[in-house]
């Protein structure tokens, strides 16, 4: 699989790593908040360094029960942060993490070249014809309700198959848009208890249907710091944990705020992946 980025070609075998880069003020994670564009281009350079193929900008804090800002709050936020990125680093591709058609729109003439969409569009329905009219790469992400309410929206038949049954829905209204790149996400955290956050996990591997590639948002998550009662400054090795399952049920795009353990989850995996295709194969005789 790959994805094309306004002509750069990024290829997904075995995985890549998104790079989270915050310019918010209330992000659940304090390490990974910015406090200005420099501060924002020194992390991305880090982030560049230890392997990081995509960086994702976000202005809008989505955690649950998040304060709602307006559309101009998070222009100001991300424009200034992906000017200072594209400028310092001109071959990384970004992605912009917003649900709003107008910040992408400003964003993509900023210099982003992909849209998470932490919504699926259901948000502001302009955002399907933008990336269409764009044609980068667009993030489909299932999430009920509003960062607001989400969490009072928690109520599935068997969440592996409601997301994964909400993701062909969507698709299929994607694939009239005429959309290339379609990544799909089933929102760990977005609406789902963590009981159901551990379900969705174990059942990640049904998305592959879709013949899409997989992004995975489980990067310090309170799935990862409440079951292990601790919090998210300390989930780290819980979260590279969580990776390597991912990455065992078909995960394409772990979106993170550390990079370096993430790549080493990567580069074992497919260590291990290698291994045991070698094995699949009959030796000659």
């Amino acid at each position: 699989m790959s994805l094309n980025c306004k002509g750069r070609l990024i290829k997904l075998q075995p995985a890549v790593v998104m790079g989270i880069l915050n310019s918010t003020p209330d992000s659940f994670y304090p390490g990974s908040r910015l406090d200005s564009p420099q501060a924002g281009v020194d992390r991305a350079g880090s982030m560049i360094e230890e392997g990081a193929t995509i960086l994702d900008i976000g202005g809008y804090s989505s955690r649950p029960g998040a304060e709602d800002i307006s559309a101009a709050e998070e222009l100001d936020r991300v424009l200034p942060l992906i000017q200072s990125v594209r400028t310092a680093f001109p071959e990384t591709p970004l992605s912009v993490d917003t649900f709003r058609s107008d910040v992408a729109r400003q964003a993509i003439d900023a210099g982003a070249s992909m849209i998470n969409d932490i919504s699926g569009g259901q948000l502001d329905r302009e955002m399907w014809a933008l990336a269409a009219d764009h044609q980068i790469p667009y993030v489909l992400m299932h999430m009920p309700g509003t960062p607001q309410n989400m969490q009072s929206n928690t109520q599935y038949q068997d969440v592996a198959m409601d997301v994964l049954d909400w993701l062909i829905e969507q698709v299929g209204h994607l694939r009239t848009f005429r959309m290339h790149d379609i990544i799909v996400d089933p929102g760990f955290g977005f609406g789902k208890t963590i009981s159901q956050n551990f379900r969705l996990l174990h059942q990640l591997h049904t998305l592959r249907i879709m013949g899409l590639p997989i992004m995975v948002g489980l990067s310090r998550k309170s799935m990862v710091w409440k079951t292990l009662h601790r919090n998210a400054d300390t989930a780290l090795e819980g979260t590279t944990a969580l990776h390597m399952i991912a990455l065992q049920q078909g995960a394409h795009i772990l979106r993170v705020h550390d990079v370096q353990p993430a790549m080493d989850a990567i580069r074992l995996w497919a260590a291990y992946a290698d291994q045991h295709t070698e094995e699949a194969i009959p030796a000659n005789t």
